[in-house]
């Protein structure tokens, strides 16, 4: 089983899975809790989840950190206080199809970015990969509808989408440049606190003017699992993933949120899986192998 989390693929699976849940949960959410409360409360949990795994590591490379303390502000400013704020106040004014529709193009993105910033450039196989997977992920959000993809147009919660899709390609990227030698877990800490620190005003700002947390036990429940999940093992995975396959290649297992999103709402909320699902689901995993198989000699 150990073996088997060590897998960076396993991890970055895993991941989709939960962020797929907080795309669900989030759009849950969006009339008990407002946008920049949900998003610090997030990483609020995370980062009291983080410390006592990254504390033992502090005394010894505290001075490593600081060194590098620009890295760390701006990547936990982009990762941490951006993406995620910015996805959650897409979700007040968009659907979940455009916002998953507009979170599919997140590995064109990143691909885009890395070429632009790194110089990295895909094989033959890995373009296939990310085109069939693309595909894959439109049949799924149009619901198997040319007129649904073709109607598709933009509304301020949409630009906010794509504000997030940009800033989570930025950090994908940006994670080619954080500081070596640091403990995960520490540099997770780290990102995670300049992420609090930066989303506390904008939530004491949602406090002043009275858009507070409508108390129950179900919108709690959404708040932990978002905190615990998506927040804590979502990112510890990714990073890991990322450090071990690289920024394009891990970026294309976003595609599999809509996968996951699809199996959620069948199983939470009742909605029974269309022929499409099976057939967008199927191209997103071929997708996956062709990008991730080893090429042949």
């Amino acid at each position: 089983m150990k073996k088997r989390f060590a897998n960076p693929y396993v991890l970055l699976t895993l991941t989709s899975l939960f962020w797929a849940g907080n795309m669900v949960i989030g759009r849950g959410l969006r009339e008990a809790v407002p946008p920049m409360t949900l998003a610090f409360w997030r990483w609020a949990i995370a980062f009291a989840l983080t410390l006592p795994f990254a504390l033992p590591h502090l005394r010894v490379q505290w001075p490593r950190i600081r060194a590098h303390w620009r890295a760390v502000v701006v990547l936990g400013f982009i990762g941490v206080g951006c993406y995620n704020t910015f996805a959650y106040i897409a979700l007040q004014y968009t659907t979940a199809t455009s916002a998953t529709l507009l979170n599919s193009f997140t590995p064109v993105a990143t691909i885009a970015l890395a070429f632009l910033l790194l110089g990295k450039r895909l094989t033959s196989l890995e373009t296939a990969g990310v085109v069939v997977s693309l595909v894959g992920v439109m049949i799924i959000v149009a619901r198997g509808s040319l007129a649904t993809l073709l109607g598709f147009s933009l509304n301020t919660g949409d630009l906010w989408m794509l504000l997030a899709v940009l800033t989570w390609g930025i950090y994908t990227v940006g994670l080619q440049w954080r500081p070596a030698g640091i403990d995960p877990m520490l540099l997770l800490a780290a990102f995670t606190a300049v992420g609090v620190v930066g989303l506390a005003p904008l939530y004491a700002w949602e406090i002043a003017s009275e858009r507070l947390i409508d108390p129950s036990p179900a919108t709690f429940a959404g708040i932990l699992y978002i905190g615990i999940f998506p927040g804590f093992l979502g990112y510890v995975f990714f990073n890991a993933g990322v450090a071990a396959v690289g920024p394009s290649r891990a970026s294309l297992f976003i595609h599999l949120m809509p996968v996951f999103t699809a199996l959620l709402a069948a199983i939470f909320l009742g909605e029974r899986p269309q022929p499409f699902h099976f057939a967008g689901i199927a191209l997103v995993f071929a997708g996956i192998f062709l990008t991730t198989r080893k090429p042949a000699g």
